[in-house]
């Protein structure tokens, strides 16, 4: 199994939080379209693997028209031999999307959406800076559920004044629809952002962890309540709408990204386009993908394991870090991990022979992971 990600590098303006490449400037929307579609044909002998998922992201990939991501998932069954049955995502704002766009994205073959809703309330849209309206996003699902069954939606906590009464009509909402796929992630301040500026200025109050985390323990207990599968940190599933772009991700699948700062992994190595669209296109001119590539390291391997599996409900198998990386790794982790079980936030599946975070560790997952990490 093998994902394709193509990076689609514009917003029409900056959220408060984001430190993602992009631009706000479309004049190099055809241009760039061209230099994806060169570097998905330069990359095809270096990534001989057949591909499952294809995803856009950015950025805002519904900023192209419907004939421009047709062209590019068209150069990609030209090049690479595809999954009869492919999972194809398009990333999207609400504000984007009309009832023709959507059919035209039906028609072309996007069998997936994921549309980064955020906050149905207008105060958190505003504080996030965010281009949609609370209104937007609910004439958007009317009409995207009449069209797509599969979508998922990106939701915020943690935001700054966000109520526990607002947070659990966010996600009321959600389930009023019968969206069958959720992610949602605690507002983190980068340290460029416009958020990071705000706060630093005192114009905003820090971020409320406690409140995070309390918005986080609801998100868990409403979703599973309504049958959703808590399949990965962030991420709640119906049976059968899990994200298989995403669960490749994680599981340690190969993938190719395509794109300005588009990120790849073959399994040993890691590789980065370079973050800069006018010099992206220039180089894909000269027939030249833009990229510098690490060879990942025993430890680098393990570390990752660690942490993606540790996000997950697979959790890290024992006996696969075993046998993939030694029994001192092995060792290490038992080691390691021993004050988490005993302090009940990590436990050991012993049919599966897993490390799994508890309910009451799931909050804490990505700093007791580093806790794991190997260290030399």
């Amino acid at each position: 199994m093998a994902g394709i990600y193509i990076h689609i590098p514009f917003c029409k303006q900056a959220c408060s939080y984001c430190d993602f490449h992009f631009s706000t400037s479309l004049k190099k929307k055809d241009a760039l379209v061209d230099a994806l579609a060169k570097e998905i044909l330069l990359r095809r002998d270096t990534f001989d693997h057949t591909i499952d998922t294809i995803y856009f992201g950015g950025g805002t990939p519904s900023l192209l028209p419907a004939q421009q991501i047709e062209f590019l998932i068209n150069e990609v069954y030209k090049r690479y031999a595809v999954n009869p049955t492919p999972e194809i995502t398009l990333e999207a704002n609400p504000d984007d999307l009309d009832e023709p766009k959507i059919k035209a994205l039906k028609n072309i073959g996007i069998n997936r959406l994921s549309l980064g809703i955020q906050s149905f309330n207008n105060q958190d849209l505003k504080l996030m800076n965010r281009a949609h309206s609370a209104e937007e996003s609910l004439h958007c699902l009317k009409i995207a559920t009449k069209y797509f069954e599969n979508i998922s939606i990106d939701l915020i906590y943690g935001v700054q004044y966000m109520t526990i009464d607002r947070w659990r009509k966010n996600i009321q909402t959600v389930l009023d629809f019968n969206i069958p796929h959720i992610s949602s992630y605690a507002l983190t301040i980068e340290p460029k952002t416009a958020l990071a500026s705000r706060i630093r200025s005192g114009q905003l109050p820090h971020v409320d962890d406690a409140l995070a985390a309390s918005h986080f323990e609801i998100l868990i207990e409403q979703l599973i309540a309504q049958g959703y599968i808590h399949y990965e940190l962030s991420n709640f599933g119906k049976p059968g709408y899990f994200s298989k772009n995403n669960t490749a991700y994680w599981l340690g699948k190969k993938y190719l990204g395509i794109g300005p700062s588009a990120h790849s992994y073959d399994g040993n190595n890691r590789s980065w386009n370079i973050s800069n669209n006018t010099l992206y296109i220039k180089s894909l001119d000269n027939d030249t993908v833009p990229s510098e590539e690490e060879v990942l390291s025993t430890i680098d391997r393990y570390n990752e394991a660690i942490m993606t599996g540790l996000r997950t409900m697979w959790g890290v198998s024992l006996f696969k870090i075993e046998n993939k990386f030694g029994a001192q790794y092995h060792r290490y982790l038992l080691k390691q991990s021993k004050r988490y079980i005993e302090s009940g936030l990590l436990q050991i599946d012993q049919e599966s022979k897993t490390i799994k975070a508890t309910p009451k560790g799931k909050f804490l997952t990505d700093g007791i992971a580093s806790d794991l990490f190997f260290v030399e």
